[in-house]
């Protein structure tokens, strides 16, 4: 999910402006999204469903954040996620079929959605090297100061989900510092 806070006056007239309450699926698990989205307010978490029927929660988006499915943009395949708003939510958005439509003609379009692809490759690399290499304890370290709007606005056991561990191990972490 992409930071690009001055685009959203440039498609404030040409996407559609939709509010979302809590919980509101913006994205569904197995299911071809239909629509690109650019989060003015709000938040939301993105989550797959493990084989034995476990939310993992994988991302979270906030104000200045696009959200959609990479699978639907890139192969016309169903999202691999469920992206759920967390808080009452206001979004900009514009059909898939059309932005494709946009990127083939228009190259700032495409300059934009390439910047956003090479970033989300290496913020999911990060987090995948992350997993591997460090404690949880520096996993939660890095969140705080890399993301602190994470740990103010969304709920302790997406956030354990998020680092990989339970909510007992996050609570532990935090009375440790």
């Amino acid at each position: 999910m992409l930071n690009a806070t001055p685009f959203i006056e440039r498609i404030k007239g040409s996407w559609s402006r939709e509010e979302f309450p809590a919980k509101s699926l913006l994205v569904k698990e197995g299911a071809l999204v239909r629509k690109l989205f650019y989060l003015e307010a709000g938040a939301c978490r993105a989550w797959f469903t493990t084989s034995d029927g476990k939310q993992v929660t994988m991302n979270f988006g906030f104000e200045g954040n696009f959200v959609s499915s990479m699978e639907t943009i890139i192969a016309d395949e169903p999202s691999w996620y469920t992206v759920e708003t967390l808080e009452p939510t206001v979004a900009y958005s514009l059909p898939i079929e059309e932005f494709k439509a946009q990127r083939l003609t228009q190259p700032q379009v495409q300059a934009a959605y390439c910047e956003h692809l090479e970033k989300r490759l290496l913020h999911y690399q990060q987090l995948f090297v992350s997993r591997i290499k460090d404690s949880p304890q520096k996993r939660y370290q890095d969140l705080l100061t890399q993301h602190p709007e994470i740990i103010h606005r969304v709920p302790q056991h997406y956030i354990a989900s998020f680092l990989g561990i339970t909510s007992v191990s996050l609570s532990r972490i935090r009375n440790r510092r």
